[in-house]
């Protein structure tokens, strides 16, 4: 399968449309927006839904997408209009006929408290572990806009610290799903492999929100898990 990988576009998606050379899907680990709100998120559907040169357009909302959590009814019927989307909040995407030899994708957009944005629970709580617990065990693809602690998480050169989820990462180690894509942390963009899991922090733009990194366009074996970066 070809698949490309994004996050954080803050609406400027469009500066990266050349260079998405197409494949069986296109994911998003959200972050589209600068605020959520309704004018940016038309915005954003109509772009992500014209990307006609992929099969299967999927993603998940970010912490600056507040449309999503404050109006979650009004952003459903919004996407009503855009049927060629598919947007993941605690619930997977299943792609192929089969069940059994399908690829099931799973999305979610929380992540620990930073700075009262959206989609914040508190680090290391019940809630945000009740979140992660619902990963179903059979995930193959996970979305979760923030990253796991210790991969493709820290500010590097500024702080030097891990800034992702513990209990995500805790998660992970259980249900081993083949891909993790995440973003939320721009100078953690990046790739990580740790035997079971490849972590891709697929943020596009750099901490002062100019375009920077390019969106992980990769080749990947679902049967064998092989990956390789086109």
């Amino acid at each position: 399968m070809k698949i490309t990988l994004i996050s954080d576009t803050h609406n400027k998606h469009k500066q990266i449309t050349d260079d998405l050379p197409g494949g069986e899907l296109i994911l998003h680990a959200g972050d589209m927006t600068s605020m959520g709100y309704k004018h940016e998120l038309i915005n954003f559907f109509k772009w992500y839904e014209g990307l006609t040169n992929y099969d299967h357009r999927v993603f998940t909302a970010g912490n600056h997408d507040w449309g999503f959590q404050n109006n979650s009814n009004g952003v459903k019927t919004l996407l009503e209009d855009y049927p060629f989307i598919d947007y993941l909040e605690d619930n997977m995407y299943v792609l192929g006929d089969d069940y059994q030899t399908a690829i099931k994708i799973w999305g979610s957009p929380w992540q620990p408290e930073f700075y009262n944005w959206a989609f914040n629970l508190p680090r290391n709580g019940e809630e945000l572990k009740n979140k992660w617990d619902m990963i179903p065990m059979d995930t193959d693809i996970l979305i979760t806009h923030g990253p796991a602690w210790g991969y493709v998480d820290d500010v590097e050169g500024r702080r030097g610290e891990h800034l992702g989820c513990e209990l995500l990462a805790e998660r992970i180690k259980v249900v081993k799903p083949k891909i993790h894509l995440c973003g939320h942390i721009h100078t953690g963009n990046g790739y990580m492999f740790d035997g079971d899991t490849h972590y891709i922090n697929a943020a596009v733009l750099n901490e002062r929100y100019n375009y920077a990194h390019k969106p992980f366009n990769i080749e990947w074996d679902p049967e064998t898990n092989d990956l390789q970066f086109i």
